[in-house]
């Protein structure tokens, strides 16, 4: 019963179109907090709380480099995101739906 619940509780995050985008973005390559606030044109704070929810729920991996935090995808042990995730567009077809180009500043 305690697998059901914790699938249940992860699932629930990817209901948010937000977190979805950002795990499928997150399946090709890792994305930098400032690329996010960009493509969502969201405030860095926002952003955040989205990403601190899956960080917590241990869906995905988070990386300090100086000032800058990326973050990569850390599903391999939860095959059932990783099969909501390929039916995902791609991370080319997204940005080009929201009309939007990647200028990180963060390197």
């Amino acid at each position: 019963m305690e697998k059901l619940i914790d699938a249940a509780d992860k699932l629930k995050l990817l209901g948010d179109k937000t977190r979805l985008t950002m795990l499928t973005l997150l399946k090709e390559r890792e994305w930098c907090v400032c690329e996010f606030v960009d493509i969502f044109d969201m405030s860095q704070p926002a952003i955040s709380q989205h990403l601190r929810k899956l960080k917590t729920q241990g869906i995905v991996n988070e990386e300090r480099r100086g000032q800058w935090v990326y973050y990569s995808l850390n599903v391999e042990d939860k095959p059932y995101i990783n099969n909501v995730l390929k039916e995902m567009p791609s991370s080319k077809e997204i940005l080009s739906a929201l009309n939007k180009e990647i200028n990180c500043v963060c390197e």
